[in-house]
């Protein structure tokens, strides 16, 4: 009888769970049994592991094999347990001593010709492995730069199950040619633009918009540039409202390149969602820009929260975690999808509830909304070209609830461009470095203000906070207070109106909100002019 025991990983979300891989030979009719809730793709590895081990050199025992998966009441899922379950084999069968095995965490899946190949999520399954005490980690040396980025985990990529068995024995490490280069399945590169945007380039990270893009393109829209430069300064929600090609578009895009980039902890957050995803750029391990995912209208519920199928898997809302989510012609979504979206704005994570278990993943994002005024874009108090009956009309801004309306900061009206803006010579609008550098200083204004508190943002402060600590100016509230009264704002905005309050006196540079401040905050929230500029510091 021969036993051997050596740990993998299972992935919950985005957090991962140890779990032991145990080996156990017994004299009998030759048979190989895996328990411990394996799902499809992981039962099919017994025939993997067969014939890798067989075309790696070795000898498949002849005996009865029962391979365990402990803790056996935690689904397993995915074909990253194939490595274990090979050196556990290899182990009770003495090929492999069984003492060097039990402190080894190995994630890979194996090729019928013994090729360690790549899996989803090896970024939080290192993670977990680091946080349950391991120091040594075994992946496939494509995925060893990305496993690398946690510390204190010596880390061993390696190419083959022969290359494996070989360091694990000190004998000579064979040369093995690299893995290919598979060819880019179509599916998977709609998935990856999905979470870059799907327009652009990604220069810096997923997402990141500044591969020929910049804030100085954007023709006029002075209004609409001091609400994106707010809400990024605050990351405070954003909807654009206006007729087709005003810019709304060029607007969102240009959002991600003016945010500042990602600390370390955030930076590992949103790699370790891509990496469960499937989405990491090749040869980008970290991802330490904003990310920017701006899908479909098509889009259904599943892929904008997440969920799916078996495993669930994160939708847009995790994508764009720590970045921003751009829903451009939101009218269009369903509305099932549009007010699935509540709770993650409030919340700041996804709770995705199955008969296997709950599963949670990060969603504080930014979104931008971008509508047009009605069906075919062209109503507005001085264009007489729409045709849309009110009726429809009506209708159609409808489909936007008032619930998730009111948890938008910022709301601004995108008028069509003029013929003067569009041909006019000289000085362009201020560059996306200009704008960056403004919204940076503001993040370092409310950061250190809210040193010692589980908040960084002027949006993440809850409103009773905001009204104890952190008040406006003596009588700088009272025209918010007045529009509280007449119904205008809700509680819940009043105290949406202070948080962007905060944030244009962090880009203006003051120590607390005036009346001016907040004038501009409810001008920006209610879409009602009150009189004051559109412009904060060196203005648009």
């Amino acid at each position: 009888m021969g036993f051997a025991r050596t740990c993998a990983v299972t992935l919950v979300g985005v957090e991962g769970v140890v779990v032991e891989v145990q080996a156990d030979l017994e004299p009998g009719v030759a048979a190989f049994t895996l328990v411990g809730l394996p799902d499809k793709s992981l039962t099919e590895s017994r025939d993997r592991v067969r014939a890798a081990v067989v075309n790696s050199g070795g000898e498949w025992p002849q005996k009865k094999l029962t391979v365990g998966l402990s803790p056996a009441s935690v689904p397993k899922a995915g074909s990253g347990f194939d490595l274990a379950v090979a050196c556990a084999v290899l182990g009770a069968s003495e090929r492999i001593d069984p003492r060097v095995l039990s402190d080894i965490v190995m994630i890979g899946e194996l090729g019928l010709d013994g090729r360690v190949r790549p899996v989803r999520g090896i970024l939080p399954a290192v993670l977990a492995a680091a946080d349950a005490g391991f120091e040594q980690v075994v992946v496939p040396e494509c995925a060893a730069a990305e496993a690398a980025l946690v510390p204190g985990v010596s880390v061993l990529g390696v190419r083959s199950l022969r290359q494996l068995i070989a360091v694990l024995t000190d004998e000579p490490v064979p040369d093995e040619e690299p893995l290919e280069q598979e060819r880019p399945d179509p599916l998977m590169a709609g998935l990856r633009d999905l979470g870059s945007g799907g327009i652009t380039g990604m220069s810096g990270g997923p997402g990141r918009c500044d591969q020929g893009h910049d804030l100085a393109d954007v023709v006029g829209q002075h209004a609409a540039r001091t609400a994106v430069e707010v809400a990024a300064a605050g990351g405070h929600h954003l909807f654009l409202e206006g007729p087709p090609g005003a810019g709304k578009t060029m607007l969102a895009e240009r959002m991600p390149s003016i945010l500042p980039p990602l600390d370390r902890q955030a930076s590992l957050e949103v790699t370790a969602v891509h990496s469960v995803a499937g989405l990491l750029p090749p040869g980008r391990p970290l991802i330490d820009t904003a990310p920017y995912c701006a899908p479909h209208h098509s889009a259904s519920m599943q892929a904008l929260v997440g969920g799916g199928p078996g495993t669930a898997r994160p939708g847009a809302v995790s994508l764009s975690h720590r970045g921003v989510l751009f829903l451009d012609e939101t009218p269009e979504f369903s509305s099932k999808a549009l007010d699935a979206l509540r709770q993650p704005l409030e919340a700041g994570h996804v709770v995705i509830a199955r008969s296997a278990g709950v599963v949670r993943f990060p969603a504080r994002f930014l979104m931008v909304l971008a509508a047009n005024p009605c069906p075919c874009g062209r109503f507005s108090r001085t264009d007489e070209r729409c045709e849309c009956p009110p009726s429809a009309i009506r209708r159609y801004q409808a489909r936007l609830s008032g619930p998730l309306l009111d948890r938008v900061d910022l709301r601004i009206e995108v008028d069509a461009v003029t013929r003067g803006e569009l041909t006019a010579t000289g000085a362009r609008g201020e560059t996306t470095a200009t704008v960056a550098d403004r919204v940076r200083s503001a993040r370092e204004r409310a950061a250190a203000r809210f040193h010692g508190t589980p908040w960084r943002l002027n949006s993440d402060v809850p409103g009773r906070e905001l009204r104890s600590r952190w008040q406006a100016a003596p009588g700088a509230m009272d025209e918010a207070e007045r529009s509280l009264e007449r119904g205008v704002l809700t509680a819940r905005g009043i105290d949406r109106v202070l948080r962007v309050a905060w944030t244009v006196a962090d880009l203006a540079g003051h120590d607390r909100p005036d009346a001016g401040d907040v004038a501009l905050a409810l001008q920006l929230r209610t879409g009602v002019p009150r009189g004051v500029p559109m412009a904060i510091g060196a203005g648009v």
